[in-house]
């Protein structure tokens, strides 16, 4: 049986008058952000063809698909791989996506978002 590998601490975050430290993993802030991609009408699903039904189903692993997060003197830069539904207009959609996973990560982990990279790498079609 192989162990599962210990996640990368990318954040550790300092709290007033608390001792003791918050260490926020990676694959947590990917997973935020993956989460808050699809809540973008718009979005058909990130790489990987992962979509919000499926998303209960499969765990905090596979929502972090298509999603590359980068921490930088704790601030957090991250890339989303997603692909648009026909007839929406890319500038717009992305820029939803855009501000919407910058607050969602900001909001949860209090983290600096400093940037946030859309990548298309598709367009759906499918007429269902």
């Amino acid at each position: 049986m192989g162990r599962e590998m210990e996640p990368n601490y990318g954040a550790t975050l300092k709290l007033n008058g608390v001792d003791g430290e918050v260490k926020i993993a990676d694959d947590v802030i990917a997973a935020i952000a993956g989460m808050a991609a699809t809540e973008i009408e718009g979005v058909a699903y990130m790489s990987g063809k992962i979509t919000r039904e499926i998303i209960g189903k499969l765990g905090i692993k596979n929502l972090s698909r298509g999603v590359v997060v980068r921490l930088e003197e704790e601030k957090v830069h991250v890339g989303l791989s997603v692909v648009i539904r026909y007839g929406y207009s890319i500038p717009k959609t992305s820029r939803a996506v855009q501000e919407k996973v910058k607050s969602s990560i900001e909001g949860m982990t209090g983290l600096p978002v400093e940037s946030v990279n859309v990548h298309i790498t598709g367009v759906d079609i499918d007429k269902a």
